[in-house]
């Protein structure tokens, strides 16, 4: 018992009886404090203890979240195992597969690639950017990818779209050309996914938007004997927004028949017969368009027809507009 005691007080390296803390009151002492402080102290336990390193690997590579990459930029005619075999340099790869359209069977111009374990993933992101198949792809964490809702406001300032293209021109010329300017995190010519053939334009992606000012201020603007346009990747279209009127809010011209008192005008008889129209059946949301609307003018007023000196006259016309409701439509249509 002795001896026990003896080889406790050796391993604490002081007077004090060793006493091991219970899970909540470990936790209370690390509940306080930072996440870097969490870092340091992880870190040097890892280092010093195996065990402990391996248990933060465990808890590393246990979720694919941190493992999982996201491709982008690839060429059309790029299979799973052409990707896979571009990353296998990085690590063991547990599953990597191209994206393909299930209507049409091709290529959507990315994919996803999953390692083993979760330095493999960090190496990956080092070199995110990748010459596969002609073209340079990109690569990131998965989940950044898919919980990003648009492009940041960076990316926009470091794209630029080239237009103007020889049919010639391949991806790697193109980066080739722009590459003098600064470091291109991506880019490629545009192919058309069923022939495969340029569009005559593409796109640059800088790691600096210095790099893209540069590229659009050089005046040397020829490539492959043509002239080329150069300019930010998100103002070489405009877009046209317009406005559309809801049709049963278009104004149209009414007949009037011979005798029917207009308001603010005198009656005068028509010279020729005149044709009357049942209301479109968009006449029943009048109510929501008009909602000040009478209860009588919630629905159109039945019109008959008798007949009158061998013509048929209308009978049970509104000899006006509602109050207050200017612009009623009350006949919209022919019968």
């Amino acid at each position: 018992m002795e001896e026990a005691k003896k080889r406790k007080l050796e391993e604490t390296g002081n007077g004090d009886v060793f006493s091991p803390q219970s899970e909540g009151q470990l936790r209370n002492l690390l509940d306080p404090l930072r996440k870097d402080q969490l870092v340091d102290l992880l870190v040097k336990l890892g280092t010093q203890y195996s065990t402990v390193a391996e248990e933060i690997k465990g808890v590393a590579c246990s979720d694919p979240v941190h493992r999982k990459l996201f491709v982008r930029g690839l060429a059309w005619e790029t299979t799973s195992e052409t990707l896979c075999a571009a990353f296998s340099m990085h690590g063991e790869i547990e599953e990597g597969a191209v994206i393909f359209d299930k209507a049409t069977g091709k290529s959507r111009g990315y994919g996803f690639i999953t390692f083993r374990h979760m330095e493999s993933a960090q190496k990956a992101l080092q070199e995110p950017s990748k010459m596969i198949d002609g073209r340079l792809a990109v690569c990131n964490l998965a989940c950044e990818s898919l919980s990003s809702a648009s492009v940041s406001t960076d990316v926009a300032l470091r794209k630029i779209y080239i237009g103007g293209l020889s049919p010639d021109i391949s991806s790697e010329t193109l980066l080739s050309f722009f590459g003098r300017h600064g470091d291109i995190e991506e880019g490629s010519v545009a192919y058309d996914k069923d022939t495969n053939k340029s569009r005559g334009f593409g796109f640059v992606t800088y790691k600096t938007a210095e790099a893209a000012k540069k590229a659009i201020d050089d005046p040397n603007k020829t490539l492959g004997g043509r002239n080329i346009t150069v300019k930010l990747a998100d103002t070489h279209k405009s877009k046209v927004i317009q406005a559309q009127v809801p049709a049963a809010m278009v104004p149209m011209a009414v007949p009037f028949p011979a005798g029917f008192a207009q308001s603010g005008k005198s009656q005068s008889a028509s010279p020729s017969p005149v044709g009357y129209a049942p209301y479109l059946p968009a006449m029943s949301a009048y109510p929501t368009a008009y909602p000040n609307a009478p209860a009588q003018y919630a629905s159109p007023p039945q019109i008959s027809y008798p007949q009158v000196g061998g013509k048929k006259e209308p009978v049970g016309l509104p000899s006006a507009a509602p109050p207050g409701i200017p612009g009623y439509p009350y006949y919209a249509t022919k019968p």
